[in-house]
């Protein structure tokens, strides 16, 4: 609609109000579960999307940058259907992907997966990183562990991950890598994999504090800068605590 208002095209019909009532309904019935009220809803609204996108696209050749790019949006959204790959969830943001996460409060969380390495003594941040093309879980251990050594400058040698990072041929030869369930450890080893607990509540004070849940940040290069501002965040926190339980002594005159 912000297209063809802009570039002044000729509709016969804005759909402004009837969108607006249609978004509305969707997703109360969606809501309260009368699912086949809210289907309805649902196609009167890829009815005035279908409508609106071929009169913009019959128009005039020449349009913006970014009004070619609203329109690619839209024409994936309009011919997306429910087991197509790749579909667009947000028009403002295309790289919003759907993550299924067999949650009972929540089944699906849209958004981009961040990766995050810590210590498994400490709990600081060694590694943090913003992943696109919703990758398995497994893929992720690599680059975790490449990242960590090149901020650091020190090579792991054991990892303790979650039971998601599974898959044998995803594993780093060089590090030893361990997941919860496994049994006959020894006690040291056993300490440090009940310690990958400890990284879940940095996960939380990254989203809920460090504002981490929600990016404000245009694209994916935003998705980055948002979490790596998000663990630095933490570090500093930490150290900050660090300084207030340790101070240094005055000097003597």
């Amino acid at each position: 609609m912000r297209v063809a208002q802009s570039g002044n095209f000729q509709l016969r019909q804005s759909y402004v109000r009837l969108g607006k009532r249609a978004l509305g309904n969707q997703g109360r019935y969606g809501a309260a579960r009368p699912l086949k009220r809210a289907r309805r809803e649902t196609r009167k609204l890829r009815t005035y999307l279908g409508r609106v996108l071929g009169t913009v696209e019959r128009g005039r050749p020449k349009r913006s940058e970014e009004q070619e790019h609203l329109v690619t949006v839209a024409r994936r959204i309009f011919t997306h259907r429910r087991t197509d790959h790749g579909q667009a969830y947000s028009g403002h943001a295309p790289e919003v992907e759907c993550s299924a996460k067999g949650k009972v409060h929540k089944h699906c969380e849209f958004g981009g997966k961040v990766r995050i390495g810590t210590t498994s003594q400490h709990g600081g941040i060694v590694g943090l990183e913003a992943e696109h093309g919703n990758p398995y879980d497994g893929a992720t251990l690599k680059p975790a562990l490449a990242q960590g050594k090149r901020l650091t400058g020190v090579r792991p040698q054991e990892a303790f991950v979650a039971k998601g990072v599974r898959g044998q041929s995803q594993h780093p030869r060089a590090v030893a890598v361990y997941i919860p369930g496994r049994r006959n450890l020894p006690p040291r080893l056993g300490k440090l994999l009940k310690r990958r607990a400890a990284m879940e509540p940095g996960i939380g004070h990254t989203k809920q504090d460090h504002r981490r849940a929600r990016n404000s940040l245009l694209g994916k290069a935003g998705d980055r800068i948002n979490a790596l501002l998000s663990g630095c965040a933490w570090n500093l926190k930490k150290l900050w605590r660090y300084f207030v339980d340790h101070p240094l002594p005055l000097p003597v005159t």
